[in-house]
Protein backbone atom coordinates (compact mmCIF):
# COMPACT_ATOMS: atom_id res chain seq x y z
CA UNK A 1 0.00 0.00 0.00
CA UNK A 2 1.28 3.31 -0.84
CA UNK A 3 1.31 4.42 2.35
CA UNK A 4 1.98 8.68 0.64
CA UNK A 5 -0.84 8.59 -1.17
CA UNK A 6 -3.26 7.33 1.34
CA UNK A 7 -1.62 10.52 3.86
CA UNK A 8 -2.32 12.58 0.97
CA UNK A 9 -5.99 11.55 1.06
CA UNK A 10 -6.32 11.84 4.53
CA UNK A 11 -5.46 15.67 5.08
CA UNK A 12 -7.43 16.31 2.04
CA UNK A 13 -10.68 14.81 3.47
CA UNK A 14 -9.52 16.50 6.68
CA UNK A 15 -9.00 19.96 4.66
CA UNK A 16 -12.63 19.81 3.36
CA UNK A 17 -14.39 18.66 6.22
CA UNK A 18 -12.63 21.40 8.37
CA UNK A 19 -13.86 23.88 5.69
CA UNK A 20 -17.20 22.90 5.75
CA UNK A 21 -19.77 25.11 6.93
CA UNK A 22 -22.20 22.74 8.34
CA UNK A 23 -20.12 20.26 9.36
CA UNK A 24 -18.19 23.57 11.22
CA UNK A 25 -20.87 23.95 13.07
CA UNK A 26 -21.94 20.50 13.81
CA UNK A 27 -18.65 19.21 15.37
CA UNK A 28 -20.46 15.84 15.97
CA UNK A 29 -21.61 15.48 12.72
CA UNK A 30 -18.16 16.13 11.47
CA UNK A 31 -16.58 13.62 13.73
CA UNK A 32 -18.85 10.86 12.66
CA UNK A 33 -18.63 11.37 9.23
CA UNK A 34 -14.56 11.21 9.52
CA UNK A 35 -14.69 8.15 11.49
CA UNK A 36 -17.60 6.61 9.07
CA UNK A 37 -15.02 6.91 6.51
CA UNK A 38 -12.63 5.16 8.30
CA UNK A 39 -14.26 2.18 9.04
CA UNK A 40 -15.45 2.05 5.50
CA UNK A 41 -11.78 2.62 4.39
CA UNK A 42 -10.77 -0.63 6.35
CA UNK A 43 -13.58 -2.57 5.06
CA UNK A 44 -12.69 -1.96 1.84
CA UNK A 45 -9.22 -2.29 2.01
CA UNK A 46 -9.76 -6.12 4.61
CA UNK A 47 -11.64 -6.07 1.14
CA UNK A 48 -9.09 -5.48 -1.13
CA UNK A 49 -6.89 -7.72 0.45
CA UNK A 50 -8.99 -10.89 0.20
CA UNK A 51 -10.09 -9.85 -3.22
CA UNK A 52 -6.49 -9.32 -5.11
CA UNK A 53 -7.69 -5.47 -5.86
CA UNK A 54 -5.28 -2.54 -5.79
CA UNK A 55 -5.44 -2.16 -1.95
CA UNK A 56 -4.11 1.79 -2.59
CA UNK A 57 -7.12 2.92 -4.69
CA UNK A 58 -9.64 0.91 -2.46
CA UNK A 59 -8.58 2.57 0.63
CA UNK A 60 -8.70 5.99 -1.06
CA UNK A 61 -12.11 5.34 -2.81
CA UNK A 62 -13.45 4.66 0.31
CA UNK A 63 -12.30 7.61 2.65
CA UNK A 64 -13.24 9.85 -0.41
CA UNK A 65 -16.85 8.31 -1.07
CA UNK A 66 -18.69 10.64 1.58
CA UNK A 67 -16.25 13.76 0.96
CA UNK A 68 -19.48 15.92 -0.14
CA UNK A 69 -20.16 15.98 2.89
CA UNK A 70 -18.29 18.80 3.02
CA UNK A 71 -20.99 20.85 1.64
CA UNK A 72 -24.26 21.97 2.71
CA UNK A 73 -27.19 19.34 1.21
CA UNK A 74 -29.91 21.23 -1.13
CA UNK A 75 -32.81 19.47 -2.22
CA UNK A 76 -31.99 16.12 -3.26
CA UNK A 77 -28.55 16.52 -1.81
CA UNK A 78 -28.64 13.55 -0.19
CA UNK A 79 -29.52 11.28 -2.97
CA UNK A 80 -26.87 13.28 -4.79
CA UNK A 81 -24.02 13.14 -2.33
CA UNK A 82 -22.59 10.44 -4.07
CA UNK A 83 -22.40 11.72 -7.64
CA UNK A 84 -20.75 15.13 -6.27
CA UNK A 85 -18.02 13.20 -3.86
CA UNK A 86 -17.34 11.95 -7.45
CA UNK A 87 -16.99 15.14 -8.84
CA UNK A 88 -14.85 16.46 -6.04
CA UNK A 89 -12.63 13.85 -5.67
CA UNK A 90 -11.80 13.37 -9.44
CA UNK A 91 -9.41 16.57 -9.53
CA UNK A 92 -7.78 15.21 -6.58
CA UNK A 93 -7.15 11.76 -7.71
CA UNK A 94 -5.43 13.48 -11.00
CA UNK A 95 -3.17 15.47 -8.53
CA UNK A 96 -2.34 12.51 -6.78
CA UNK A 97 -0.88 10.89 -10.10
CA UNK A 98 -3.08 8.04 -10.55
CA UNK A 99 -3.74 6.49 -14.16
CA UNK A 100 -7.00 7.61 -15.94
CA UNK A 101 -8.26 4.16 -15.73
CA UNK A 102 -8.27 4.06 -11.93
CA UNK A 103 -9.73 7.85 -11.56
CA UNK A 104 -12.54 6.26 -13.64
CA UNK A 105 -13.05 3.31 -11.68
CA UNK A 106 -12.96 4.75 -8.49
CA UNK A 107 -14.69 8.03 -9.17
CA UNK A 108 -17.94 5.21 -10.72
CA UNK A 109 -17.56 3.57 -7.63
CA UNK A 110 -18.13 6.60 -5.48
CA UNK A 111 -20.42 7.39 -7.79
CA UNK A 112 -23.34 4.63 -7.77
CA UNK A 113 -22.65 3.90 -4.02
CA UNK A 114 -25.85 5.90 -2.70
CA UNK A 115 -28.58 5.06 -5.27
CA UNK A 116 -26.58 3.02 -7.87
CA UNK A 117 -26.72 5.87 -10.56
CA UNK A 118 -23.67 7.76 -11.52
CA UNK A 119 -23.86 10.89 -14.10
CA UNK A 120 -21.11 9.58 -16.36
CA UNK A 121 -20.05 6.16 -18.21
CA UNK A 122 -18.85 3.28 -15.91
CA UNK A 123 -18.69 0.02 -15.57
CA UNK A 124 -19.99 -1.46 -12.30
CA UNK A 125 -16.74 -3.89 -11.48
CA UNK A 126 -16.53 -5.69 -8.59
CA UNK A 127 -14.02 -3.11 -7.44
CA UNK A 128 -16.30 -0.31 -7.98
CA UNK A 129 -19.42 -1.92 -6.16
CA UNK A 130 -16.62 -3.16 -3.29
CA UNK A 131 -16.75 0.54 -2.24
CA UNK A 132 -20.77 0.66 -1.59
CA UNK A 133 -20.67 -2.27 -0.11
CA UNK A 134 -18.16 -1.53 2.03
CA UNK A 135 -20.23 1.65 3.32
CA UNK A 136 -23.03 -0.52 3.54
CA UNK A 137 -21.35 -2.96 6.06
CA UNK A 138 -19.96 -0.32 8.01
CA UNK A 139 -24.22 0.21 8.61
CA UNK A 140 -24.69 -2.99 10.38
CA UNK A 141 -22.24 -3.82 13.41
CA UNK A 142 -21.84 -2.89 17.13
CA UNK A 143 -21.31 1.04 16.80
CA UNK A 144 -24.36 1.33 14.23
CA UNK A 145 -26.26 -0.50 16.56
CA UNK A 146 -25.57 1.53 19.33
CA UNK A 147 -25.93 5.06 17.33
CA UNK A 148 -29.00 4.23 15.94
CA UNK A 149 -30.81 3.32 19.61
CA UNK A 150 -29.82 6.63 20.65
CA UNK A 151 -30.69 8.53 17.62
CA UNK A 152 -34.26 6.87 17.81
CA UNK A 153 -34.69 8.36 21.33
CA UNK A 154 -34.67 4.09 22.67
CA UNK A 155 -34.61 5.05 26.11
CA UNK A 156 -37.42 7.28 26.21
CA UNK A 157 -39.94 5.38 24.05
CA UNK A 158 -42.90 4.18 26.02
CA UNK A 159 -42.83 0.04 26.42
CA UNK A 160 -45.25 -0.48 23.32
CA UNK A 161 -42.92 1.96 21.55
CA UNK A 162 -39.63 0.16 22.68
CA UNK A 163 -41.14 -3.24 21.18
CA UNK A 164 -42.61 -2.25 18.07
CA UNK A 165 -39.09 -0.52 17.01
CA UNK A 166 -37.22 -3.26 17.87
CA UNK A 167 -39.61 -5.93 15.92
CA UNK A 168 -39.66 -3.66 13.20
CA UNK A 169 -35.94 -3.35 12.98
CA UNK A 170 -35.66 -7.02 13.30
CA UNK A 171 -37.88 -7.77 10.72
CA UNK A 172 -36.06 -5.24 8.10
CA UNK A 173 -33.05 -6.70 8.79
CA UNK A 174 -34.07 -10.27 7.81
CA UNK A 175 -35.45 -8.39 4.69
CA UNK A 176 -31.51 -7.15 4.39
CA UNK A 177 -29.67 -10.68 4.57
CA UNK A 178 -29.16 -11.77 1.00
CA UNK A 179 -28.62 -8.09 -0.17
CA UNK A 180 -26.49 -8.68 -3.37
CA UNK A 181 -22.99 -7.46 -2.89
CA UNK A 182 -19.63 -7.14 -5.47
CA UNK A 183 -17.41 -9.85 -4.08
CA UNK A 184 -17.20 -13.11 -2.05
CA UNK A 185 -15.34 -11.27 0.69
CA UNK A 186 -17.74 -8.88 0.88
CA UNK A 187 -20.67 -10.99 0.91
CA UNK A 188 -19.00 -12.88 3.90
CA UNK A 189 -18.77 -10.03 6.22
CA UNK A 190 -21.88 -8.85 5.06
CA UNK A 191 -23.65 -11.88 6.56
CA UNK A 192 -22.08 -12.28 9.52
CA UNK A 193 -22.44 -8.22 10.11
CA UNK A 194 -26.36 -9.27 9.66
CA UNK A 195 -26.29 -12.00 12.00
CA UNK A 196 -24.74 -10.62 14.76
CA UNK A 197 -27.40 -7.51 14.49
CA UNK A 198 -30.37 -9.99 14.25
CA UNK A 199 -28.82 -12.09 17.27
CA UNK A 200 -28.98 -8.53 18.98
CA UNK A 201 -32.29 -7.67 17.71
CA UNK A 202 -33.69 -10.81 18.58
CA UNK A 203 -32.49 -11.05 22.30
CA UNK A 204 -33.74 -7.41 22.57
CA UNK A 205 -37.09 -8.38 21.05
CA UNK A 206 -37.56 -11.51 23.27
CA UNK A 207 -36.48 -9.36 26.92
CA UNK A 208 -38.94 -6.77 26.32
CA UNK A 209 -41.65 -9.68 25.71
CA UNK A 210 -40.58 -10.67 29.32
CA UNK A 211 -40.54 -6.72 30.49
CA UNK A 212 -43.90 -6.35 31.73
CA UNK A 213 -45.44 -9.73 33.69
CA UNK A 214 -44.58 -13.57 33.75
CA UNK A 215 -44.10 -15.18 29.96
CA UNK A 216 -45.61 -18.77 30.07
Amino acid sequence: MNVELIRRTEEFLKRKFEGGAYLTAHPEAKAYRLEHSYRVANIGRQIAQKEGFDETGMVIACLLHDVSYCEEFGENGWQEHGRRAAQIARPFLTELGLPEIQINEICYGIAIHVDDEADFPGERTPFALSIGDADNIDRFDVYRIHEGLCYEGFLQKSYAEKLEFAENRLARLHELKDLPMGTKTAETIWSERLSFSIEFYEKLVSQLRCSKGIVG
